[in-house]
């Protein structure tokens, strides 16, 4: 197995610097777009497990990538709770239900796990589909939303411009959002753990829209209860490995000194934080993830492995002592890949991050 990715995540010493892209399975794909077609919707696709592990598999039969990540969604945790998860064609996520006053938080809890058999069993064959590749097989990555960014779905009901409402009910009602917040841990963190056990080989919690928070608030109602998930995860996975955990905060660059502490192997940036100076802030105790703007590859492949290089030299001289942890790096896109990403755009970005980091390696 390729396991560059779980060996940069853990600190390890790496020949290249390895790449896996945010929303790497997606309509930017025209196999994507065939198999979602057949499945009818996009929870058609997620909620079943053949079509999830096709979806997942088809970004690693057009490129090398390092690392595959599950098919599916951040928000399937609160659609276990019973709100009533649907994706409108050019709308995004909606919820039927909100949680907006005493009587919606007294109705939630943590759902039963078996709700969500889709997704463990999407896992699952996943890892046999990996497994057919041989020693091109790559590490499988689960993920969750965090307690924050999943309370914001369900405050809101749907994606938001301006948070007011769960802005709102967080301020005048602190009380409440903690409640919130409380069962979305416990909840996101039994939900990882039935990932890890169905064979997930790292895991990663996004913080989408911590990075909406004023300071303060975001160490009170994301971090804290980003810890909380942190705290209660397997540390190794079905075959006794080590489980890499990875926490994404978009637009968490500010707050960098304080998430270094966090019980993680990993901190993924967006493209706002300069990669050099992020990895003095962290040291050799976490690695880092990220972090290209993902406009770049609307560029022309020259320009896109221009930019790539520049984002490896931004972090500096990699970590080459093999014998002892360093900085690793996990390149990656700032936030997702954008569904108009001409796809041989993400070949150029995928042989540019491969080939320079060779280089800076000096190796061929």
């Amino acid at each position: 197995m390729n396991d560059v990715f779980l060996k940069a995540c853990l600190g390890e010493a790496t020949p290249y610097t390895p790449v896996w892209l945010m929303r790497q399975a997606g309509r930017y794909l025209p196999e994507y777009r065939a198999t979602r077609a057949q499945a009818g919707s996009f929870m058609g696709l997620a909620t079943n497990p053949a079509f999830a592990t096709e979806v997942t598999m088809q970004p690693l039969d057009r490129y090398p990538l390092d690392a595959a990540i599950l098919f599916s969604d951040i928000l399937t945790v609160p659609d276990a709770m019973g709100l009533g998860l649907t994706f409108a064609e050019g709308e995004g996520p909606r919820f039927a239900f909100q949680i907006r006053d005493e009587a919606a938080v007294d109705k939630l809890a943590v759902p039963d796990m078996n709700k969500l058999r889709y997704v463990f069993d999407a896992v699952s064959s996943i890892r046999k589909a990996l497994a057919l590749r041989g020693d091109k097989a790559v590490p499988l990555i689960g993920f969750s939303g965090s307690p924050w960014t999943l309370a914001c779905y369900m405050v809101e009901g749907k994606g938001s411009d301006d948070y007011r409402l769960v802005k709102t009910l967080m301020y005048q009602r602190p009380d409440l959002m903690h409640r919130i917040l409380a069962i979305n841990a416990d909840s996101v963190a039994q939900y990882l753990n039935a990932q890890i056990d169905a064979g997930a080989q790292a895991v990663m919690v996004f913080d989408s829209w911590g990075g909406v928070l004023a300071d303060g608030a975001f160490q009170e109602f994301s971090l804290s209860y980003t810890k909380r998930v942190l705290a209660q995860l397997k540390r190794t996975g079905a075959e006794g490995a080590v489980v890499p955990r990875i926490v994404f905060t978009k637009g968490g660059g500010l707050w960098l000194d304080e998430m270094k502490g966090l019980d993680c192997d990993v901190l993924g940036l967006d493209w706002t934080m300069n990669l050099g100076k992020a990895r003095a802030i962290v040291g050799a105790n976490k690695s880092l993830q990220g972090n290209i703007d993902p406009h770049i590859l609307f560029a022309n492949p020259r320009q896109i492995a221009t930019e790539v290089a520049q984002v490896l030299d931004s972090f500096g001289t990699p970590h080459t002592d093999r014998a002892k942890r360093g900085t690793g790096h996990i390149f990656n896109l700032g936030h997702g890949i954008s569904q108009f990403t001409p796809p041989e755009h993400v070949t150029a970005l995928v042989e540019a991050v491969h080939s320079h980091s060779r280089k800076m390696r000096n190796r061929d």
